[in-house]
Formats: C-alpha cells, structure tokens, sequence
C-alpha cells in the first residue's frame, strides 16, 4: 500500500532527491523553545506533539525519463540495475533476460523532461513491520541541466541512498499516508451532525432531510453513512525536529516500547505534530510545494519523553 504524489516541486538548480520514505513508529510529546516566529509562546518553552518515523535507507532500482508528446506524458526509456535486490522478487517477477548496456544507453541518448529514480524500502531490515515484501515507488530528480540530472540518476543505479540525502534537521517536508481505518460509519461519526430529538419516531443518530426537491436528486453535500478512512491524505510543511542516523549512539528507547510497534533499529526522524496513519504505515516524504518562509536551522529541543504509552 503506497500512497503517491501527483505533483513534485521544481526544487534546487543542482540534482538532488526529492522524495524519501518510512515506517511510522507512534507518537509522544517533547519540549522546546518555540521557533515560530508569529506564534503567542514565540521564544518560550512549551509542549509539542511529535510523531517518530523509522527511515532505513532506500535501494534505487531503476531510472525512467519521461517526455511529453501527443497523448500526454509517458516513459521515453528507463534502465534497471543489473544486480537487483533478492528481495524485490517478493514483488515481482525479475526479468532475467535484459541488455542492461544497451537500455542505459538509449536513456542517455533519449531526450525528455523528467527524470525519476525507481526506489523500494527494505522492511527486512526492521523489526516492527510483519512484511518484508519491499514497496516499490518513484522518486523525482530535481535539477535544470536534463544531461545532469540523468547521470546523477545513473550513478545511484543499484545504490542506497539515506535519508541524509533528501533531508537535515530543521527542514519542512511534505507528508503523504493513508489514513486510520474505521470501515462503514453512520451519520453522527463520520460528519459529526447533531442528533435528532429524543421523540424522533424514526432514527435519532441520522440527517433529518436528504434535500430540496430541485434539483431532484440527492447531492454529494448531504452527509451519509460510508466509508470513513482509509483516504490518502497529503500534510503540508511538517518541520523534522531531529534527525538520528545512528540508533545505537542515541537510542530511543520507550518504557515497553512503542505501541503495536517495538524497538527502533534504524535511522529514524522525529517530526512535529501529528502524521496520518497508525504504526507500521508506510509514509512518504516530499520536498515542500508550498513553503516560502524561513526558520531557524536549529531547534532547540530541550525534552523528549519516553514514559510508556501503555493505557494513555
């Protein structure tokens, strides 16, 4: 289960990896002085909720140039590694047959406009993810020189990349997951509308009317029952507080762990405030589409709690 971006960011002149991903580990509070300039506590120390992100490193298995021509955007050509990772096979079929040599030639020699990188995650390498099938996405390549920007794609081919390199402590990122499952709701849980009086003779938690008689059909305004979550969702400007690529040199360690999740063994990012999805999901990151301001690089990060979850 992927969630994915529709749009990406032009980013800086230079290449550079736009996107990133990890595993969603919980939630706990921290204090620190608030950087927000504009803020009522701006300057002082106060609570925050803060949301811990697993983030081992990513492989890049493949690159793939896109072009624009008459029917739209489509893939112009596109190069695979020649030593692809074992476990990508739990997600399909690796083709065994391929003239890698040729194919990364005829990217180089192809024009187009957009270059991405083909990444997957390694959940073997965790220990709080049941799946250790990889999930397979692309990535963007920002830059202006297109021949640039292709082999700086082609010298990742079949390398990992971490999440040093989309990202430092103190940058605003983007944020996109599916969000918590709750199934088929009524009425009054998933819109929140007010109960009908108490000597309602038919239904108290449902709408009182489906509308006006024209236009003569019900709209998509009116709140019924349905599927509530389980929505991909995109968070805009979400600030990485820190930024951990060593757990052993600074371990997290939670008193009985986190919930429904357990220890953490990999290179994690601690975010500020909430992100969607319960443990476990896997979240992907974006360079900002929306950030025009400017913040301290540092923050000062006085407190961070690891008192158990258990029964909160």
């Amino acid at each position: 289960m992927v969630p994915r971006f529709r749009n990406w960011p032009p980013g800086p002149a230079k290449p550079h990896v736009e996107g990133f991903a990890g595993y969603k580990v919980g939630m706990t509070h921290a204090f620190l002085v608030d950087y927000r300039k504009r803020s009522t506590t701006a300057g002082q120390e106060v609570a925050v909720p803060v949301t811990v992100l697993e983030a081992p490193a990513l492989k890049v298995a493949g690159v793939r140039l896109y072009g624009r021509g008459r029917d739209g955007r489509s893939v112009v050509a596109e190069a695979w590694t020649d030593e692809p990772d074992p476990h990508l096979a739990r997600r399909f079929p690796i083709p065994e047959k391929l003239d890698h040599r040729e194919a990364r030639a005829r990217l180089e020699k192809a024009s187009g406009e957009d270059v991405h990188l083909l990444v997957h995650t390694q959940p073997q390498l965790l220990t709080g993810v049941p799946s250790k099938t990889p999930e397979i996405f692309e990535v963007r390549v920002s830059g202006q020189d297109l021949s640039e920007r292709k082999t700086f794609a082609l010298g990742l081919l079949g390398k990992e990349i971490t999440v040093n390199d989309f990202a430092k402590e103190g940058d605003m990122v983007d944020v996109v997951a599916v969000t918590r499952g709750k199934g088929f709701q009524g009425h009054t849980k998933r819109f929140g509308v007010k109960l009908q009086p108490r000597k309602n003779s038919k239904h108290r938690r449902m709408i009182g009317t489906l509308g006006p008689h024209n236009p003569s059909y019900v709209t998509y305004r009116i709140p019924q029952a349905g599927q509530m979550g389980f929505h991909r969702r995109t968070e805009y400007n979400k600030r990485i507080l820190k930024v951990v690529r060593d757990p052993k040199a600074e371990p997290l360690k939670m008193e009985g762990g986190f919930l429904h999740y357990g220890e953490i063994r990999s290179p994690y990012l601690i975010f500020h405030g909430s992100i969607p999805g319960p443990a476990k999901r896997l979240i992907r990151l974006r360079m900002p589409m929306r950030f025009a301001g400017s913040l301290p690089e540092k923050v000062d990060l006085r407190y961070f709690s690891t008192q158990s979850k258990q029964g909160a």
